[in-house]
């Protein structure tokens, strides 16, 4: 049988080896689970006869090599820092490999032995990245065949609760990494192009410049900027487009909330608290605000935030339960973000009944025949049960799509790649609309980027 080792048995690989366990009789495959939990890789593996479980720790070096030398071709789920010394191996061991995350500078120096060793090291190939860039790249060559321009791109996406499932007034649950929430958007501006003007928004104002959106069937949004969209230019050969923007879907009134912590310095995670094991949850947030003998803590945050006490944004941190002076953070050598988070988990966390949403928006801009036209692509997605979310679905299956069809040389581009050829997303996509993920698309006349509301 032709063996297929998954590294990495986090909460996106329910979907993947629920794909793969399917396919596995009629594909003679047999699935190896790794994990460093030998427990947490046989809950994933579960009964199945086509399935193995065993302990993996990335950093042996013995023990990661064995396995990957045994393998037919390699699936990494690990946090994205760890994929280049698995991506080495599979390198010396002419092996094939499959990541959802970003390539990383460490991966793409892997580009030439790849080549020469004529491998296929498939990368950004769960939601996003993933099935944003699948997408956008069938839109935008579609528009290119027709012999169009294209004048604007901008791309959206949001992992959030399900509608049913959504009962804070943040409108808003983890459903995947809470780390990454909480230090979304530090490290540098984001930067983009409107209109052929280069902009910058700084962390700091991050949070107040964003726009509104509607998605059919699934409401309003607010998107605010990624990092950096300006790289998108190059990979998606929009070298000349005029405008191109790449954000994150929230419900209206997050970003607004979210700013009081930006402001307040909560996110930083550059430095450490002092005794932040013994500190409580009303000490956390009283760290942050000046010294008074007389004024309350509650009366601090108001005036600081120049908030009223019949704000909804007050009403959203009294729900956090910021102000308790008996819960603990409980975390030795804390930095603020991983005291916010510790703060946040508790109450953000989603229930056993829970389910989750991904919702994706694309806008085309482009001149055909001297006219210029407009494409809206959205996507909606509810999560079945808290392990066949719509997180894991959207991550894992085109991961075990890309996966068995490098394995039966159905997909042979050798490099370190994206998928945003044809002969790669044409086939996923297509293979994608069996498990509900569509994209609706609709024709609107050209609005250009002014279609949104911009606030802030």
């Amino acid at each position: 049988m032709r063996k297929i080792l998954i590294i990495g048995a986090g909460k996106s690989t329910s979907s993947l080896i629920k794909y793969l366990q399917d396919k596995s009789d009629t594909n003679n495959l047999s699935l190896i689970i790794a994990d460093k939990s030998i427990d947490n890789a046989k809950k994933f593996a579960g009964k199945n006869q086509y399935t193995k479980a065993i302990a993996l720790d990335i950093f042996n070096t013995e023990e990661r090599q064995e396995a990957i030398k045994n393998a037919d071709i390699v699936i990494s789920m690990l946090p994205a820092r760890f994929h280049v010394e698995v991506a080495k191996d599979c390198v010396h061991f002419s092996k094939n490999m499959v990541t959802a995350s970003y390539v990383s500078d460490e991966m793409q120096a892997l580009d030439a032995d790849v080549k020469a060793k004529n491998l296929v090291f498939m990368n950004e190939i769960g939601v996003d990245p993933g099935i944003d860039h699948m997408s956008a790249m069938q839109v935008i060559d579609r528009i290119r065949d027709k012999g169009g321009k294209m004048l604007l791109f901008e791309s959206f996406t949001g992992g959030l609760v399900a509608p049913e499932s959504d009962t804070n007034l943040w409108n808003y649950k983890f459903t995947w990494n809470p780390r990454n929430v909480v230090v979304a958007g530090q490290g540098g501006a984001a930067e983009f192009i409107q209109e052929g003007k280069y902009k910058y928004i700084p962390y700091h104002r991050l949070f107040r410049r964003t726009e509104f959106l509607e998605i059919d069937g699934f409401g309003r949004f607010e998107g605010l900027a990624n990092r950096n969209s300006l790289k998108y230019r190059s990979v998606y050969a929009l070298e000349d487009i005029q405008t191109l923007y790449r954000g994150t879907l929230r419900r209206i009134g997050f970003s607004k909330a979210w700013n009081m912590f930006v402001q307040l310095g909560m996110t930083d995670d550059t430095y450490t608290l002092e005794d932040s094991e013994n500190m409580s949850y009303r000490d956390f947030v009283n760290a942050f605000l000046p010294y008074s003998p007389t004024d309350s803590v509650e009366l601090k945050t108001r005036m600081n935030l120049k908030i009223d006490q019949d704000d909804l944004m007050w009403d959203k941190l009294v729900e956090l339960d910021l102000f308790n002076p008996n819960k603990k953070i409980g975390i030795k050598n804390a930095t603020p973000a991983q005291a916010l988070q510790k703060i946040l988990e508790e109450k953000w966390t989603l229930e056993p009944h829970d389910k989750d949403m991904i919702v994706m928006y694309h806008k085309f801009g482009y001149e055909l025949n001297g006219e210029k036209k407009q494409i809206d692509a959205t996507l909606g997605l509810i999560g079945e049960d808290q392990t066949y979310t719509a997180m894991a679905k959207t991550v894992g299956i085109p991961v075990g799509i890309a996966a068995l069809k490098i394995l039966n040389k159905e997909i042979t581009m050798p490099g370190v790649l994206r998928p945003i050829h044809k002969e790669i997303y044409t086939p996923i996509l297509k293979e994608l609309e069996d498990y509900g993920i569509i994209f609706k698309e609709k024709e609107t006349e050209y609005l250009g980027y002014n279609k949104h509301t911009v606030v802030g």
